[in-house]
């Protein structure tokens, strides 16, 4: 800022903050040289000495312009009164007033609205100008008439002009402080929402696998006295587990360091995750001890990433707490339909669980299921199961298909027919009540000890105990899993 602005600015802050002051001055300004115009005959008029109509117009005009701030319209009838009756008087005008008379209709239009404004004028500039055709002796056209008129519209016109200023200023500055109010308040949202994610993403990445080296450390300490030569296996799958645990945790550091999006609203560096890595998290979760029973119905197919990232993290916190909750089996059904997937996770709840934890991976689930327009639900029922339930919507609805993340499914009579995009919602509804009513495990309630931890650890390496296959046989990998399609 240069120093001519700097005097400006402080100029203005001194008459903002002493205005009767500086309307005093003003006052002052214009009343003695009017007087003295008086004096030598101004405008074409005999020099004379002052009297005292013309220092009572001076002493009106003086405290008038002084404060017009205060009550100005009731200070302009008044002047304008006084100049009517100084005209009769003096049959003349007097200068002095007809200043002031000026000042105080631009003070009046700059403050009141535009319709009372332009009345008030109107009518008092009447007034003033039928006072001189008729007492001072001048003519409708005469250049004094006139030019009073002109004095009184060209005042009027600039404190109206002033006052729409004035508003459009701070109407713009009004704008510019809910921007940044709207910005202030974005930028915070912002943040909580980019805590919210953090905090989902470490929690989904970590939690799974840290109960999973609970279990295997759990059995280990047990088995160490005992059976010293199955500790070895245990602490390689701790081990495998933490650089799992590490290489995630990448991941998610480098996902939130990125600003770069996809066309499905991902970011450009999140890794292929999804329903395809379904069968390595039963592995692990079988190595902990956790029996899954494992359907999928109707077709896979591709599924968009936020869908298909969503359905898998579901599934994981799900399948994570019946391993933390439950007796140590679950039922995982996958649906595939016609307008997306839906995820059924349902487990029975140990009897020394408490009724509420802290909550977040619901919570978490229920965001990743918003994220994609869908909804879950989640609790206790009332034979003791937890069952989570996930509808996860899709726009595709072209019939691709792609390859199962397991096992594919064997043919079947009854399954559906070729282009078809998936069962509908009845026939899903139907198989999973079907299913809960014929399973086995699902039936009762037990608490597992360190010598189940123990057999789960024994399974490391061999699969899911127990799981059966649609025909009976296990597959190459000595997973045992049940597919229905």
């Amino acid at each position: 800022m240069e120093l001519g602005e700097v005097r400006e600015t402080r100029v203005w802050q001194a008459v903002r903050r002493h205005p009767q002051l500086c309307d005093a001055a003003l006052a002052l300004a214009l009343v003695v040289p009017a007087l003295f115009a008086v004096r030598r005959g101004g405008h074409g008029g005999e020099p004379r000495m002052l009297d005292t109509i013309d220092m009572v117009a001076a002493g009106i005009g003086f405290l008038t312009m002084t404060f017009r701030r205060r009550y100005t319209l009731v200070i302009l009838i008044v002047t304008t009164l006084a100049a009517v009756a100084l005209t009769i008087e003096q049959r003349d005008r007097q200068p002095i007033l007809l200043i002031a008379l000026v000042l105080l209709f631009f003070t009046h239009a700059a403050w009141a609205d535009r319709r009372t404004a332009w009345i008030t004028a109107v009518s008092l500039g009447a007034v003033v100008c039928l006072s001189g055709v008729l007492w001072a002796g001048e003519g409708w056209w005469a250049p004094e008439t006139l030019g009073a008129l002109a004095w009184i519209g060209m005042a009027t016109a600039v404190g109206d002009a002033t006052r729409s200023r004035r508003a459009y200023v701070a109407e713009v500055v009004e704008r510019a402080r809910r921007a940044e109010q709207s910005r202030d308040e974005e930028a915070r949202r912002q943040v909580v929402e980019e805590r919210v994610r953090i905090a989902r993403e470490l929690h989904d990445v970590v939690a799974h696998h840290i109960a999973v080296i609970k279990v295997q450390a759990t059995g280990a300490k047990h088995i160490l006295q005992h059976r010293p030569e199955q500790v070895a296996p245990a602490l390689d799958h701790i081990s495998r587990s933490s650089d799992a645990v590490l290489k995630e945790i990448a991941s998610v550091v480098g996902l939130l360091r990125s600003d770069d999006l996809d066309a499905n609203g991902m970011p450009a560096t999140e890794p292929t995750r999804g329903l395809a890595r379904l069968s390595g998290l039963l592995d692990d979760l079988a190595a902990a001890g956790l029996r899954v029973d494992h359907r999928r119905l109707g077709e896979a197919r591709e599924l968009p990433a936020l869908v298909d990232l969503a359905a898998f993290r579901i599934a994981q916190e799900a399948l994570t707490n019946a391993q933390k909750y439950g007796d140590g089996t679950a039922r995982l059904t996958v649906a595939y339909t016609a307008d997306g997937v839906t995820l059924d996770i349902i487990n029975q709840v140990r009897p020394d669980v408490p009724p509420s934890g802290s909550g977040y991976g619901i919570i978490g689930m229920r965001e990743r299921a918003a994220s994609t327009g869908g909804e879950l639900t989640a609790g206790r029922e009332a034979n003791g199961r937890f069952a989570v339930h996930a509808d996860l919507p899709t726009q595709d609805n072209t019939g691709t298909t792609r390859p199962s993340a397991e096992r594919p499914s064997a043919d079947r009579a009854g399954t559906n027919g070729p282009g078809t995009n998936g069962p509908s919602a009845d026939h899903v509804s139907a198989v999973r009540a079907s299913a809960e009513s014929s399973s086995p495990e699902m039936s009762g309630a037990g608490r597992p000890t360190a010598e189940s931890a123990t057999a789960a650890l024994g399974a490391t390496g061999r699969g899911r105990p127990g799981a059966e296959t649609v025909d009976g046989e296990q597959d190459s990998a000595g997973r045992g899993q049940r597919v229905v399609s």
